[in-house]
């Protein structure tokens, strides 16, 4: 338990925090890989080079801050962060090194306010954070080892079918080498993936959502070619490495599902939103549901830039008809043939296709508003663009729930 006065100290360094921003967790990162670049084989450093983690991580330093009288307002941060660290493997041995760097950070950026007793509260409070996050972390690494088909750490698991889904998604289908069952997982979990491409510094370690229901017998994720965006951006090391390196037959370290984004069995209707590559969590709640002959009504509605790029489109046709499922498509661009080809599939009814952004309000006498459960994934500002129409037409935000892919952004 921290003290009184551990906590007022903590509390008085929120406004340091704020004025130093990013800087503090930038600064944090170089140190720490400076000293301990045997973690840039765990870390993102994709997401280091964006931005994007040293965002995330000042986001949940300063919360943790603000709550530290109250820890339970961040319970669905630790839980993300948990199934995270369990993607990764990460051991009970690592906090103290990253403890280590923070307190070091704080200390060498802001040593007039970062005095010995100040020091002394965030050492107390950063072992309490740590010791919260170790203890689910054991959890769900023994929940994960003790269910049928369940392992810790890493497995090796072989490519048994590699197939193209659209013009930048393929999917990869793994089969376990020791030829024993795999765990079962809820539909919207991802895989930890290792890779380790040739001529390359580190190791690689990659979430990729699951696609497909459970079977126990294999794996399949669905993966996203991610080029250059602009001339100064790099491609995605590990999506290109995947696409162009990895075939069937090669064998690669997988760490067991996770994830705290996952469909929830409910009586209610449930909505489906994505967009992109965000089809793949949502691609398997559908499969899911299918499978269990749900009865109740779905929602399916996806956002992509054209049809060469729409993956999984005539698999979620063929599934309404096993499903009371209702499937509307937003196309930015279509060429001539994409447009022909569009509306033949229209002629069979079972396709309700828009040009332009994702727009609610012609759905809102359709859509169940008052009472379904809303599933979100795609990218960011897609995702705030959806969850501010849904909030004005009247969703609760507690029954809006996502997925974002990489560092954790809130909405």
């Amino acid at each position: 338990m921290l003290s009184a006065k551990h906590i007022e100290l903590v509390k008085s360094t929120i406004p340091l925090l704020e004025s130093a921003g990013t800087d503090i967790t930038e600064y944090f990162y170089q140190r720490m890989f400076k000293h301990n670049p045997e973690l840039k084989h765990i870390f993102n450093m994709s997401n280091q080079r964006s931005g994007g983690q040293p965002a995330a991580l000042f986001s949940a330093i300063a919360a943790y801050a603000k709550n530290i009288e109250n820890l339970a307002a961040l319970s669905g941060a630790v839980e993300r962060i948990a199934h995270k660290h369990t993607s990764l493997n990460i051991q009970p041995e690592h906090y103290p090194i990253v403890g280590h760097h923070l307190l070091a950070t704080l200390r060498e950026l802001a040593p007039e306010a970062f005095t010995a007793e100040v020091e002394e509260a965030w050492a107390a409070a950063y072992g309490v954070l740590a010791g919260i996050f170790i203890n689910r972390e054991d959890e769900l690494y023994q929940k994960n080892a003790n269910q049928v088909g369940g392992w810790l750490g890493a497995r090796q698991f072989k490519v048994i079918e590699k197939r193209q889904e659209s013009a930048l998604v393929t999917s990869f289908i793994f089969a376990p080498v020791d030829g024993e069952p795999v765990v079962d997982y809820q539909a919207g979990q991802y895989l930890g993936i290792k890779v380790e491409p040739a001529n390359h510094e580190y190791r690689e370690m990659r979430q990729y959502s699951l696609s497909d229901k459970p079977n126990g017998k294999t794996y399949r994720i669905s993966v996203k070619r991610e080029d250059s965006r602009t001339p100064d951006d790099k491609p995605g090391t590990v999506s290109n490495y995947l696409h162009d390196q990895v075939h069937v037959g090669d064998v690669l370290d997988i760490f067991p599902p996770a994830g705290d984004f996952h469909y929830v069995e409910r009586n209610e209707p449930v909505v489906l939103i994505s967009a992109g590559v965000g089809v793949t969590p949502m691609q398997s709640m559908l499969e899911m549901l299918a499978s269990k002959m749900c009865d109740k009504p779905v929602f399916y509605l996806h956002a992509c830039e054209n049809l060469a790029q729409h993956s999984f489109n005539e698999r979620v046709q063929a599934l309404t008809s096993e499903l009371k499922l209702a499937h509307h498509t937003w196309y930015r661009e279509l060429d001539g043939n994409e447009q022909e080809a569009l509306n033949s599939q229209g002629s069979s009814g079972s396709v309700n296709s828009h040009m332009g952004f994702m727009n609610l309000v012609p759905l809102k006498a359709e859509l169940p508003l008052d009472k379904g459960d809303f599933y979100l994934c795609g990218p960011v500002v897609f995702m705030s663009f959806v969850k501010q129409q849904l909030i004005e037409l009247g969703v609760e935000d507690t029954r809006i729930h996502y997925e974002v892919f990489g560092p954790h952004s809130d909405l």
